[in-house]
This record gives structure tokens, C-alpha cells and sequence, in this order.
């Protein structure tokens, strides 16, 4: 795509969610540019599993983009940067509130530069409140907002996720649907823009319903007791003799069609029943699915229409015939080696899918932009000698 051709932004962020927000804008026609830190660089270009000298999941979170390597820390690394602000349209920064303008790198400082320029900061609680500078990851957000805590069996302690919700849902995306808002405005008015994203506000935002519910009179969801995580027989995972099916029949037409295709059509009445009468129907329902497989129960079933999906495993996924049908992964060649990783979610109909694009090496762009700010050859030489500038 290139929606956002002619876009350039800079990327200071390491890890997930500043990379994946940054990636979407990349699918979408941008210029990323990788700011890295000499002969350090991202945290995630070192983590195994390895593609040679390259971590696997850097280089599905930051294909398609351009690294340069500075210093921010020294003044000549800052200045370079500075020049390379002159020439951007977006920042992006994942640091804990306050370094920035500590580095002489916050919005302020490089509106002078640049005003019409957008700049988003994404943080586990946001630049202001009591939490502000407190340390944390996905799991912290997702306790704090709410969300951890509605996860799981009553009884039980609370399970986490197999992906990063707060990081991902409540970080990348509001990062890049404000960015992508921002630049529309700057197109009417010419302004820049200075963006506050919460992570731990991202994850609560998934929990609007909820709290509305409440504000209607109903009580606080707790875990074990929600309809929509385990207290509907009609929505739920079932055991089968291999593996798990996600019964998702909420409307009463489909658990219909469930029951009817199970020979039980007396349970058909008792889908959004909960309590004993709900626990008595998803025990029977429970026995009959446990006499078949997942594929057994999937071609069984195709033709009920209940709202039935087997829960597949990463390598059943890449196998899937609807999403290879769709164009759903691409394959990125990492040092001879191929990965099959995601495609953008992003698609226009009749146009092109995001494309792979190469990993950069660390430092591999750094001449490239900084001789395009007009940086003479043999001063680019002096300040990577002096470890202002490196990985080139």
C-alpha cells in the first residue's frame, strides 16, 4: 500500500508495542526509520529464537523498515538527530515518561524543530498520574486495568493470555489510529500533535461494555460468573478426543441448530441458561463431544452453521486453507532462511497486501540518511570512530 507514501517517521522504540505500531504504519506506505543504539540496538534483535545473528521476532515486527544507529546520549548524536527531525513527520518513543526531556528529546524541544510535527509516546500508564514512572510489562497493565483479573475459572487464579493484550490492543493500535488522525488533522490545519497513549487505558477502553452494564444497574462482572468467558453453554470450549472446539452459538437459532445436529434438541431452550440448568446442559453436551475428534466434529458439523471452530495450534494456523486462501502470511527471507509471518491486517479490496520488505542490519541506513542531511563523508567517519554513530 502506499496510503501513506512520503510519511517519514522515526522510530525510537524498542520491544512490541512501538514496533508494531510503527510496522502498520510501514504496511500502510511509510518511511520507518529505526533510531538504534550503536552496536546495542533493539533489545529484541538479540532474543531466541535466532534466524542466524537476527531474532526471529525482530525481524517480523521490523521488516520493511531502515536503521540508523546514534548515540542519543552524546551532543553530536543528538544534533545528528535533530537534523533528521527537521525532515520527519511523526516520532514515535516508548521510553518511561521523563527520559525524553531528560535526552532533550521531548516534544517540546523538537516542535521548535519541526511544529507541525506529530509525536506519540506510548507507556504502561501514561506521562502523568501516580504511576507514571513505575516499571512494567503487558501483564502488569492488564492487572491494573481490570482485565486479568476477568480471565480464568472462579475458582481458580487468574490465566494470562498467550499474546500481549495491553501491549498490542491497548498500545499499537490506539498509537497508530492517533497518529493516522493526527497527520489528517495536520492536513487541514497544519498542526502538530502531542500524543499520550496509556497502555493500561488502552486495555480498560476494551471493557467499556462492562462497566456500561454496570452503570444500568447490573453488577460488576467477576470471574467464573461472565456469560462470555464460561457461564453460557452455548459459548464456551468443549474437550473433544484430540483437542478443544470453540462453541460460539450465542443467538438461540444456532445453539438450535447445535442441538439438533447433536440429537439432543430437548437442550435447544437452555443455551443462555446459567447456574445448574446451564452447568447440567454443558455437562451433556460435554459427554457427546468427547466421543469425536476436532476434524470428526468440524466436517460433522459444517452444515448446521452453529458457530463452531476447532482451536488450532500455531502450526495448524499456518496450514489453514481459508487464511492461505486469503493471502493471510507472507514469507520474509532472513539470512537464507524463510519465515512465514503475518500480512498486515490492513486490505484493500482488489489492492496489493503488504509486502515483506528486508530487515535492517543495525546501523545498515545510517550513511544513507545522514549523508542525505548533508554530513560529509569523512565527518561521518570521525563520529563513528568516536561512537557517536555506528553498525555501518
Amino acid at each position: 500500500m502506499d496510503w501513506l507514501s512520503g510519511v517519514r517517521v522515526l522510530d525510537l522504540s524498542r520491544l512490541l508495542p512501538g514496533p508494531y505500531c510503527s510496522l502498520l504504519l510501514a504496511d500502510l506506505g511509510a518511511e520507518v526509520i529505526k533510531i538504534e543504539e550503536p552496536g546495542r540496538g533493539d533489545y529484541v534483535r538479540w532474543m531466541p529464537p535466532l534466524v542466524g545473528d537476527v531474532g526471529a521476532a525482530f525481524a517480523a515486527l521490523n521488516r520493511g523498515k531502515k536503521s540508523v544507529a546514534i548515540n542519543l546520549k552524546s551532543d553530536k548524536g543528538k544534533a545528528l538527530f535533530l537534523r533528521l527531525v527537521e525532515t520527519a513527520d511523526v516520532v514515535l518513543e516508548t521510553f518511561r515518561p521523563g527520559v525524553a526531556e531528560r535526552l532533550g528529546l521531548g516534544y517540546d524541544a523538537l516542535k521548535t524543530r519541526r511544529p507541525s510535527l506529530v509525536y506519540c509516546s506510548i507507556s504502561g500508564y501514561g506521562q502523568s498520574g501516580p504511576y507514571r514512572v513505575m516499571a512494567g510489562h503487558d501483564v502488569n497493565y492488564l492487572a491494573y486495568a481490570g482485565v486479568l483479573g476477568l480471565s480464568g475459572p472462579k475458582e481458580g487464579p487468574p490465566i494470562l493470555s498467550g499474546v500481549q493484550i495491553a501491549d498490542v490492543a491497548g498500545g499499537s493500535y490506539p498509537a497508530a489510529l492517533g497518529i493516522l488522525g493526527a497527520l489528517f488533522r495536520r492536513v487541514r490545519t497544519g498542526e502538530g500533535a502531542l500524543l499520550d497513549i496509556s497502555m493500561t487505558e488502552g486495555a480498560l477502553a476494551l471493557l467499556g461494555p462492562l462497566f456500561a452494564a454496570h452503570g444500568g444497574g447490573d453488577p460488576l462482572p467477576e470471574r467464573g460468573n461472565m456469560p462470555l468467558s464460561g457461564g453460557l453453554p452455548c459459548y464456551r470450549v468443549y474437550r473433544v478426543k484430540d483437542g478443544f472446539l470453540a462453541v460460539g452459538a450465542l443467538e438461540p437459532k444456532f445453539f438450535e441448530r447445535l442441538c439438533s445436529a447433536m440429537g439432543r434438541p430437548d437442550l435447544a431452550a437452555t443455551g443462555l441458561a446459567q447456574g445448574i440448568t446451564g452447568e447440567g446442559t454443558a455437562s451433556e453436551l460435554q459427554k457427546i463431544f468427547l466421543q469425536q475428534t476436532k476434524e470428526e466434529w468440524v466436517e460433522w458439523l459444517a452444515s448446521a452453521d452453529a458457530c463452531v471452530a476447532p482451536v488450532l495450534s500455531l502450526d495448524e494456523v499456518l496450514r489453514d486453507t481459508h487464511l492461505g486462501a486469503r493471502g493471510a502470511f507472507l514469507d520474509l527471507v532472513v539470512e537464507g532462511v524463510t519465515l512465514r509471518v503475518p500480512a498486515s491486517p490492513i486490505r484493500e479490496v482488489d489492492g496489493p497486501r503488504s509486502f515483506a520488505g528486508a530487515v535492517p542490519g543495525l546501523g545498515e541506513h545510517t550513511h544513507e540518511f545522514l549523508g542525505g542531511l548533508g554530513v560529509k563523508q569523512k565527518e561521518l567517519d570521525r563520529l563513528t570512530g568516536q561512537g557517536v554513530i555506528a553498525g555501518v
